[in-house]
């Protein structure tokens, strides 16, 4: 093998990762547009199989604004829902503040989760 034939290589197996990409983004967009209906999922999906590269290009060309704009729509979606997630934990984990320690030991000493031993032990700790 020649230097040129591994340079070759490289250029060809760069395009085809590239190419093979391309194609998971436009499967996993169609997949994800709900205003597509299941027939014309399809109609895209046996071209992408029977004329990949004319159709990966076509898809690109009439769909590519709305596949960044659904990839957009479904990060903010995902970012609020792990905010929300985060909000949420750390508002239910051990309070922040000795006053709402103390009175989540008192709940769990009026439940009688807790003996009066206990409470006195978490009361102190909170207090610490």
């Amino acid at each position: 093998m020649s230097f040129w034939d591994i340079v070759w290589f490289i250029i060809i197996t760069f395009a085809f990762m590239a190419y093979l990409m391309v194609l998971f983004h436009i499967m996993a967009d169609l997949f994800r547009d709900s205003e597509t209906s299941g027939f014309v999922k399809a109609v895209w999906i046996i071209a992408l199989i029977f004329l990949p590269l004319l159709t990966s290009l076509i898809y690109l060309i009439v769909r590519g604004k709305g596949m960044t704009e659904r990839a957009q729509r479904d990060a903010e979606f995902i970012k609020k829902q792990q905010d929300a997630y985060i909000r949420e934990v750390a508002g239910s984990s051990s309070a922040n503040t000795p006053a709402d320690q103390i009175a989540q030991a008192r709940k769990l000493l009026d439940s009688g989760a807790i003996s009066q031993a206990e409470y006195d032990q978490l009361k102190a700790k909170a207090l610490v």
